[in-house]
């Protein structure tokens, strides 16, 4: 088939190189969000999606909008016969949608109906899920609820940030998504709606929602914190400025009140609803990422000093 793919971060790079791999498939064109600036610089950069193509002379589209009549003047001139997507990060026209005979199918990193929305992996690392995964599904104007193609699992492990659970999916959810495209090419696969049972929502996660609230229970605050990390990053207050959290360790023993820090030689705590949980790195405004026993020696941390 003819494909345009859309995807903007480095996600949705894995699913762009599969299909660019395949035999079966021609990416003639990729839609991407406008170059932007980044680094401490503002250059503007190219999406990686963006870098990607450019690196295989396709032609890459960065309209403002999905109903800009330019883009979809051009898009029609392409005739695709499908528009896989992943992580494009802007709403479509049914004016895009009606454009490719197959419609344009989206690789979204859970198993629909649950956590619909722009931060699946986080959500379902807070909630404390065990099992989540990745389908395939073809875009309507409701938000993720198009009819299903296929779907993967992956185990959530005990450990697992964000980045990393995201990371082991955009593999995975790229054999899927190419698997698909080659089911709807050959005819043999049907997308099966949706059901009304168990539909979750996962809005975008804020940088006030990445903040820690340590009067929470232990495993709730790993979560969270796992949930967030790498980005936008877990943070709480210390001495009125932020202080920035890496993953922590839950402590099987009696604890300080929630917030207060215990420093210890080899250790740094800090008190939860529950069991105390032990910091791993921290940094702090204006400082690099250390160890929060570096940072705790350098700042001197007074007894009965919390994280707000």
């Amino acid at each position: 088939m003819r494909l345009v793919f859309a995807g903007t971060p480095e996600p949705a790079v894995p699913s762009l190189r599969a299909l660019l791999a395949s035999e079966e498939h021609e990416v003639v064109a990729v839609v991407t969000r406008p170059d932007a600036q980044a680094g401490r610089g503002r250059r503007v950069v190219r999406s990686p999606i963006g870098a990607l193509a450019d690196e295989h002379g396709i032609e890459v589209l960065t309209p403002p909008k999905a109903s800009d009549p330019a883009f979809l003047a051009r898009l029609a001139e392409i005739a695709p016969d499908a528009c896989p997507v992943v992580a494009y990060g802007a709403l479509l026209s049914q004016a895009a949608l009606d454009i490719p005979a197959h419609g344009w199918v989206n690789l979204h990193f859970s198993l629909l109906p649950a956590w619909r929305g722009a931060a699946p992996v986080q959500a379902a690392i807070r909630a404390g899920d065990e099992i989540t995964g990745a389908s395939t599904f073809r875009i309507v104007k409701e938000l993720d609820a198009g009819p299903v193609y296929g779907v993967i699992t992956e185990q959530i492990a005990a450990g697992d940030t964000a980045g990393e659970l995201l990371g082991r999916l955009a593999e995975s959810g790229a054999k899927l998504l190419v698997s698909t495209m080659d089911g709807i090419a050959d005819g043999t696969l049907r997308a099966v709606a949706q059901t009304g049972d168990g539909v979750s929502y996962a809005p975008k996660v804020t940088v006030e929602d990445a903040r820690v609230s340590f009067a929470d229970p232990a495993a709730a605050v790993d979560r969270q914190i796992r949930a967030v990390s790498p980005e936008p990053g877990a943070w709480a207050e210390f001495r009125g400025e932020r202080l920035k959290l890496g993953p922590v360790t839950v402590v099987d023993e009696p604890g300080p009140p929630p917030g207060e820090l215990v420093v210890e030689r080899k250790r740094v705590l800090v008190g939860t609803a529950s069991k105390p949980v032990r910091l791993g790195e921290v940094q702090a405004q204006g400082k690099k990422r250390m160890a929060a026993t570096d940072w705790a020696r350098g700042t001197r941390i007074e007894q009965g000093e919390r994280l707000q």
